[in-house]
């Protein structure tokens, strides 16, 4: 049974960092691939960034483009995002997605309960 579990969110003002870590139990972290996404109440979930184990590449949002940095503990199996700098429209609730690649768009497999960040201004 896979279970993929975010933790690490908090509340922080802006411009300052936070970790957020993934933990996924009962799948292969060297075949598949991850994305973080964010949702606030009544906007489209947004996918922010991607580590795809296939290639090696990873992807990131326009909007956190040089502050944030995914990467992946394949020892550990863990899943990080590192986001530096961070702005009040960050705020949201952070999910962990893992599904085998090449991925879907959006439709992931497997998915974490989620993980609040909040920025304050």
């Amino acid at each position: 049974q896979v279970q993929v579990a975010e933790s690490g969110g908090d509340s922080v003002q802006a411009g300052g960092s936070l970790r957020l870590s993934c933990a996924a139990s009962g799948l292969a972290y060297a075949s598949n691939c991850f994305t973080w996404f964010r949702q606030t109440p009544g906007r489209e979930r947004e996918g922010v960034a991607a580590f795809f184990t296939d290639d090696g590449s990873t992807y990131y949002a326009d909007s956190v483009k040089g502050r944030f940095t995914i990467s992946k503990d394949n020892a550990r199996n863990i899943l990080y995002l590192q986001m530096n700098n961070m702005k009040p429209e960050d705020t949201a609730t952070y999910f962990c997605a893992a599904d085998v690649c090449p991925p879907p768009t959006t439709d992931y497999e497997f998915w974490g309960q989620g993980t609040q960040v909040t920025v304050s201004s």
